[in-house]
């Protein structure tokens, strides 16, 4: 059955109708029902006319004409120019040019798709075998055993160990994870684990059979490629681990450690080996409360003939970007009584790890919507063509580049300590650009699971007192030494413009007056000045594009400490922040509301005169 409904819309309604229809003429428009007409029934008149009819976009039930093309994801190393252009000024090798580009062809043509294959094939977790014996297999995706092989051919982790480029090797390694991250479907977990654990190793010198882990986890040959695991967490969570950890060890004849405990929370289940910490029991059975009674025990993930782990039981998979929870292993120790000390260094490369992939990510969202702003149309033009779109782009670039030289300048501190050509100042300055790297990531990339990255190796709370426990061993070198590294910048700048100067002169005088202060507040203002610094002195190269200036004046143009220019202007009062404390706490008399309300009415004041 055939329904038409057709009008004239510049003739006027039939009489008795109060309206007139003033538009212009429209094509014919139709209602088809569901039902047909029956076989072998003759077409009416209308059928034939309606065949004639040009054709309409929702004729049985069609979505439209309209499809919106998606953007194309291109090599990410030619689509990054401050990539290429920070390589070109501190490392001009043709091979590191050559290799990158090849491997950046790769990842948009190849790995990508790996990625999304490991994104949409979690992990699973097979307990029991068809005869109902334990078995705990962990079944991931094809593409993640390829990502592995990849990983070991293109030295992933190894470039940083066999230190080819001296102390510039570090950088390149990061470079090559940079272009990778993205497309790595958080393959790049496990691979920060390998990193930290070979760090580990190497820093303590221990005997077999770490020796035989530490080439295992730096080989580039696939089949003897391990990753490692980093299993720390207990059932109480958090970054309290010296009070949190209840997994205890007890020494065996052989002189090997049976460990007994639930790990609520591992990285990379499915590695080949671990890192763990446990308290060592006594011949009494005692232990040692706090961190001064924690080891760090390192372990084999292996099976035994029957495909069986030996020694652990995996509970559940968590759902939550691959993490998983185990029980129960062998162990050696590596430094008894001095777990904490001793995970020190991995938890340094892999924040490392963290703050180049939340850099990656910034940089991989910019490029995609660099791209799509080409192919999508809103009011009749590309969104290239509206200010405001591209003014947001700006925006995101900027923080990408500022986001990108604050991670590379960590990453060359590193390749200096590395290779001992590391000054005083280099050493002197503190850990801080995993918390600021993440926020910025924050900013630029807000859907998704990013905010992981900020909380993975702590919270903001837990940075900052990282920063706070550095200043405090080096009696206040740390802070000195950004200070000196912000004036060593100064000195090399050999830009024209006065704008440059000004700008500079006024986050170098911002960064001296923060440094003064002693606050958990002010500890975002020393990432926002050093990245300033790092903008202006790439920008100051002879080498630099308009894009690298324009992205130092705008990084500048913000209050780079917002604090501190309430200070200034005599509208900040740490007493509120003292006061909340005193509200919150349990075992103090709570204060009059009005003891707080007075000091907030008092700055809402100063800051309405100023405006």
């Amino acid at each position: 059955m055939l329904v038409y409904a057709a009008c004239i819309l510049s003739r006027r309604v039939p009489r008795g109708c109060c309206r007139r229809w003033c538009a212009a003429p429209q094509p014919l428009v139709h209602i088809r029902s569901a039902s047909a007409a029956e076989p072998g029934t003759r077409r009416s008149n209308g059928e034939q006319l309606w065949e004639a009819v040009s054709y309409i976009p929702f004729s049985r039930a069609r979505l439209g004409s309209f499809f919106q093309e998606q953007p194309v994801l291109r090599n990410p190393f030619l689509e990054d120019a401050l990539l290429r252009g920070y390589l070109r000024r501190h490392l001009p090798q043709e091979v590191i040019i050559s290799d990158l580009c090849a491997f950046g062809e790769r990842v948009a043509n190849e790995v990508d798709m790996w990625g999304r294959e490991c994104e949409v094939t979690p992990p699973q977790l097979v307990q029991f075998d068809p005869w109902g014996r334990r078995v705990d297999h962990i079944v991931t995706s094809p593409a993640w055993n390829r990502m592995k092989d990849l990983s070991a051919r293109e030295g992933l982790v190894a470039t940083g160990y066999e230190r080819s480029f001296g102390e510039w090797s570090r950088v390149y390694q990061m470079s090559k994870l940079y272009i990778f991250s993205p497309s790595s479907g958080l393959y790049t977990c496990p691979l920060a684990m390998t990193d930290g654990a070979a760090k580990v190793i190497q820093s303590i010198g221990a005997p077999w059979p770490t020796d035989e882990a530490y080439s295992r986890l730096t080989t580039r040959q696939p089949e003897r490629f391990w990753t490692s695991g980093q299993w720390m967490t207990e059932r109480q969570g958090g970054s309290d681990v010296g009070s949190g950890t209840e997994t205890v060890a007890v020494v065996q004849p052989d002189g090997s450690y049976k460990l007994h405990g639930f790990k609520w929370f591992t990285s990379a289940t499915d590695a080949d080996m671990t890192l763990t910490l446990a308290r060592v029991r006594d011949r009494t059975g005692a232990t040692t409360p706090g961190s001064r009674g924690l080891s760090l025990f390192y372990a084999e993930v292996s099976r035994d003939e029957d495909g069986r782990l030996r020694g652990i039981e995996v509970q559940r998979l968590k759902d939550k970007l691959g993490t998983d929870r185990c029980q129960l292993l062998m162990g050696i120790s590596l430094k008894e009584g001095r777990g904490v000390a001793s995970i020190a260094n991995m938890l340094t490369i892999t924040r490392i790890h963290n703050s180049v992939s939340a850099a990656a990510a910034m940089r991989r969202v910019v490029q995609l919507a660099r791209e799509y702003a080409t192919r999508r149309s809103t009011f009749w033009k590309a969104s290239k063509d509206h200010p405001l779109h591209m003014q947001t782009l700006a925006r995101m670039e900027v923080e990408t580049r500022g986001a990108f030289l604050l991670v590379m300048d960590v990453c060359r501190l590193l390749g200096h300590e590395e290779s001992g050509k590391a000054t005083q100042l280099d050493t002197d300055l503190c850990p801080y650009p995993p918390l600021f790297a993440s926020l910025q990531a924050l900013a630029v990339v807000t859907p998704g699971y990013l905010d992981c990255v900020e909380y993975w190796e702590g919270t903001t709370n837990v940075l900052s007192l990282d920063v706070l426990r550095s200043v405090a061993r080096s009696s206040g070198m740390v802070l000195h030494a950004y200070f000196t590294q912000v004036k060593v910048q100064d000195q090399r700048r050999s830009l024209s413009d006065k704008c440059i100067y000004a700008v500079y002169d006024r986050a170098e005088q911002e960064c001296e007056v923060h440094f003064t202060i002693q606050n958990p507040v002010l500890l975002h203002p020393p990432g926002s000045v050093s990245t300033g610094a790092l903008l202006i002195d790439h920008a100051s190269w002879k080498g630099a594009s308009p894009s690298d200036t324009y992205a130092a004046l705008r990084w500048c143009e913000q209050d780079l400490c917002p604090v501190v220019s309430k200070q200034i202007r005599g509208c900040y009062d740490p007493a509120p922040h003292r006061l909340m404390l005193l509200w919150c706490s349990t075992d103090r008399p709570k204060p009059e509301p009005s003891l707080i309300l007075l000091p907030l009415c008092w700055q809402l004041l100063c800051l309405t005169l100023i405006l």
